[in-house]
């Protein structure tokens, strides 16, 4: 059985959810658990060290100097400079290997988030900016950075050289420990109100931050800039983004104020403590208590300096943390997200296939996006198909009637809401991705291609490639000659999207690419509709070469593509309402037939230019693999 996937995710709550998220993100760390007894054992003797320092000054000023002992002085002496250096090797050792924990761990997050997203189907790009999952990747996982490389260490350090102080202190003098420690409640209240107010801003700025990224990536892309331009609407966009950008700018005002009125409390707090310390000995001295040593008194403000340096810096990195959960919680709300197209856990694995397609019973319909599992209207509703090995479907009908969606089934972009599809007899969704991805190629009306060489574009499909090879794909889709007269021929970088080449150009290329992977199954999906008369002959008899000998399924916009297709079916509003020949549906004299009459009012001709000839020689090395 294949239920549909229904999705019952909902985003975390700020207080419920917080212990499970942090749970979370300590199991991230646990892989490096070896390192982690490292870093901590680092942090103790880095601790040990710097809390000897204030006891060899007590020394020093209550014994070495008023007894005059020279010997004592100067080993006193030595052992703080020793003290110091060890301090700050520890320090060294414990930010190397933290930091190197920290960035595998940003590895790992960052990985599994895009392996997450290479999984999710193709509905979730269609509703989603594409500039918010960028976001997500670069801006969330960068701000988290600090947090794991270094935060997490500090809050390590910082509590332990508290903990480290807190005993020295008492050891020296109980008394002042507890004046000291009275005031500790006044910095958890400051960092608890900040640290609140702080994370609230974060969240908001970093939403704010992925609409300005999603801002930029749409319009500041070769589409984006031509369709600003040709429509006039440059300075909208720009007066679009400067709001945005305004937007941030409050955000960013208030989210630094608030950890510098922090500070500036904190600062006043510290000032103020050794005072309180000399004022509290000055009263007990003068109405007879208990004495305090010179000694005694500068070490231990020595230590209430130590004490409340990493005290600071461990209520700021309670602050830290809160604006980072905010961050961490949007990158598992992506790590959350259902997979609605998932591998079955004994899936079939085929090896040579035929090529045999079927469709029973199918519907299709698309999330409802009410982010509760629902449902809209059919798309597809009782599609039975069957195209045999080798044979050739062509689907067409009118904007709007399924056509691009069934064509989606078959390599799963999407998956049924209702019956099935089979390759060969076994339903796709009991195939392992493996198969499929080998069996079924697609050759899109949008092309895509990265911004590389075409030599690298083409052995996408295929890295093992050698050159002879991508000739000959490239002389079956009729491109290998026009590649061969650009200076760097192979070596060509395309641009952004292809944008050096044509569309016809990259259609090719496409095609190409496609012969490379050599699929028994072929996808064509509208792949001549955008392009004018001429160019279509040429990419046509370039698709011709690739069907050969393969089961193709063709999504047709321009009829005069499919009249030789084994059979033609046509959609209407999701249903098949008419299925034949060419020839027999024009004898119907039905929506087909209504079809090719407005498609012939529609196209003019215009004469067909030559191109390359050795079209099929350039097949033969490719077939004889196959």
């Amino acid at each position: 059985m294949h239920p549909d996937n229904e999705s019952t995710w909902a985003p975390p709550g700020d207080s419920k959810e917080q212990p499970r998220q942090v749970r979370r993100i300590l199991k991230l760390f646990r892989p490096y658990r070896g390192r982690l007894a490292i870093v901590g054992l680092l942090v103790g003797a880095a601790s040990l060290a710097s809390v000897a320092t204030p006891f060899l000054l007590k020394e020093i000023l209550d014994t070495a100097i008023p007894e005059g002992r020279t010997g004592l002085l100067s080993l006193l002496a030595l052992g703080m400079i020793l003290s110091a250096v060890l301090t700050s090797i520890f320090g060294v050792l414990q930010t190397l290997i933290s930091t190197t924990v920290g960035q595998r761990v940003m590895h790992d997050l960052r990985t599994a988030v895009y392996g997450r997203l290479q999984r999710m189907s193709l509905a979730f790009f269609t509703r989603t900016r594409t500039g918010e999952v960028q976001s997500r990747i670069a801006n969330d996982i960068g701000g988290m950075q600090a947090t794991v490389t270094s935060t997490a260490t500090s809050l390590v350090s910082n509590f332990t050289s508290v903990v480290a102080t807190v005993v020295a202190m008492v050891a020296l003098d109980w008394r002042l420990t507890v004046v000291t420690l009275l005031l500790l409640p006044l910095f958890v209240w400051i960092s608890r109100r900040v640290g609140d107010e702080r994370k609230k801003i974060t969240t908001r700025r970093q939403k704010q931050m992925a609409e300005m990224a999603a801002t930029v990536t749409e319009s500041l892309s070769v589409g984006g800039i031509l369709l600003g331009r040709t429509m006039g609407r440059a300075d909208s966009l720009t007066k679009s983004f400067a709001d945005e950008s305004e937007g941030l700018v409050d955000l960013e005002v208030r989210a630094n104020m608030a950890g510098r009125w922090r500070m500036a409390i904190i600062t006043i707090v510290m000032a103020a403590m050794p005072a309180v310390i000399y004022w509290t000995a000055g009263l007990a001295f003068r109405f007879g208590g208990p004495s305090v040593s010179v000694g005694t008194l500068v070490a231990f403000v020595s230590l209430q300096q130590n004490l409340f340096r990493p005290t600071v810096s461990l209520l700021s990195t309670g602050v830290q943390v809160q604006a980072s959960l905010a961050l961490f919680q949007r990158i598992f709300e992506y790590l959350d997200l259902p997979i609605d197209i998932t591998e079955p856990e004994h899936p079939v694995r085929l090896g040579q296939v035929k090529g045999e397609v079927r469709f029973e019973n199918v519907e299709f319909r698309y999330d409802g996006g009410d982010g509760q599992g629902g449902r809209g209207a059919p798309i597809l509703d009782g599609i039975d198909l069957t195209v045999p090995a080798g044979g050739s479907l062509a689907v067409v009908g009118p904007t709007g009637a399924g056509k691009s969606t069934l064509g989606c089934l078959v390599p799963r972009l999407y998956d049924v809401t209702g019956g099935r599809v089979t390759l060969d007899g076994v339903d796709v969704r009991d195939l392992d991705f493996d198969t499929l991805s080998r069996a079924v190629g697609v050759v899109s009306q949008e092309t895509y291609l990265f911004h590389a060489t075409v030599a690298d574009n083409l052995r996408f499909a295929k890295p093992d490639a050698t050159d002879e090879e991508l000739y000959a794909a490239a002389r079956a889709a009729q491109i290998h000659d026009h590649i061969a007269s650009l200076p760097d021929g192979y070596d060509t970088v395309v641009g952004e999207r292809g944008h050096r080449f044509s569309g016809g150009e990259k259609q090719r290329l496409a095609i190409a690419r496609t012969i490379l992977r050599d699929p028994p199954v072929l996808i064509l999906d509208e792949a001549t509709s955008a392009l004018d008369t001429r160019t279509e002959h040429a990419v046509q008899e370039a698709i011709d070469a690739l069907s050969a000998n393969r089961t193709t399924l063709t999504i047709a916009h321009r009829l005069s593509t499919v009249r030789s297709a084994d059979q033609i079916v046509v959609l209407d509003s999701g249903r098949a309402v008419e299925r034949g020949t060419h020839e027999e549906l024009l004898e119907r004299d039905g929506t087909y037939a209504a079809l090719v009459r407005r498609d012939a009012q529609l196209e003019p001709m215009e004469p067909m230019e030559p191109m390359e000839s050795n079209m099929a020689p350039a097949l033969r090395p490719m077939e004889s693999t196959r």
